[in-house]
């Protein structure tokens, strides 16, 4: 089984090469809805992160609200950092799981999914890294469409994460999406066909 470790900056299309890998036969694990599920009551990660942020970033069920908890984090990187070391020995289980999982059912090549994967070195999950990049302006533009994003809010997500040239100093394949749908979905394909060619060589 060949594992990829898929990430790539907010508004590179990371999910939406994900999906395209997927229709071509890929398994894949979202790691970033893994850590989702870990904030919430019982989730692994809820009481340690309410004990070091507090109250204030509860909803009014007592749910840990991750807009509010992202507007700490996201403009603080040694808050940030608290969080990932709180968050990621919960997920790092989980794929661990999802790993011997998916290679008694025989899967071929499982995709983990996860935008924080070279901040968090976890090189060592995978056998190869793939990363999505696109320019800021492109990347702000895709944001501005989704809901629930403003601008300050996008640009500070940006400046917390890692740059692209940082990412594919690390990266085995590089997947620009400054264009269009298809013209990812052509890049995805060519990837894949290569990745094929290289578990037969091996």
């Amino acid at each position: 089984m060949k594992i990829i470790g898929l990430t790539g900056g907010i508004g590179s299309g990371k999910s939406t090469a994900a999906g395209f890998l997927k229709e071509l036969g890929a398994q894949v694990i979202d790691l970033d809805k893994a850590g989702h599920e870990a904030l919430k009551k019982g989730g692994g990660a809820y009481e340690k992160v309410l004990e070091v942020f507090g109250a204030g970033i509860l909803d009014v069920e007592g749910e840990i609200d991750r807009a509010r908890l992202g507007g700490i984090v996201f403009k603080d990187k040694e808050a940030l950092k608290l969080l990932t070391k709180i968050i990621h020995p919960v997920i790092d289980k989980f794929a661990a799981n999802k790993i011997v999982e998916s290679s008694h059912k025989g899967v071929r090549v499982l995709v983990l999914e996860a935008a924080a994967l070279l901040e968090a070195a976890k090189n060592w999950q995978v056998d190869e890294i793939w990363v999505t990049v696109a320019d800021r302006k492109t990347a702000l533009n895709r944001l501005k469409e989704r809901t629930g994003y403003d601008e300050e809010d996008v640009r500070s997500r940006i400046r917390s994460q890692m740059t692209n040239a940082e990412r594919i100093k690390q990266a085995d394949v590089v997947i620009d999406n400054n264009g269009t749908l298809e013209e990812l979905k052509a890049k995805i394909k060519v990837e894949w066909e290569k990745l094929r060619g290289r578990m037969i060589d091996s």
